[in-house]
């Protein structure tokens, strides 16, 4: 899922690499307060880490969705799919 700073999905920016609290975050969808998580072979051992950095993120109001590294490098139109149905969802029920 190779997107730039600025570049658009249903008519939203994402952002690349944005520093929250503590983290830096994959990507950011800040107008929906969404965070995309990419995981991996790097995220091995670093499950609870993990875990702990999602709930803090929620804490501060923020939902995050984790993609495989695989699947967005593999399937990245179905990922981009599923991206597409869950800004929907929210713009229907906000």
């Amino acid at each position: 899922m190779e997107r730039d700073k600025g570049k658009l999905l249903c008519g939203y920016d994402f952002h690349t690499q944005k520093p929250i609290a503590e983290y830096i975050v994959d990507f950011l969808l800040s107008q929906l307060q969404l965070v995309i998580e990419m995981y991996g072979d790097s995220h091995e051992g670093k499950e609870n880490a993990d875990i702990v950095r999602q709930k803090k993120l929620e804490l501060i109001g923020l939902t995050v969705l984790r993609f495989l590294d695989s699947d967005i490098k593999d399937k990245v139109d179905g990922i981009v799919e599923q991206l597409k149905e869950w800004i929907e969802s929210k713009e229907t029920h906000p």
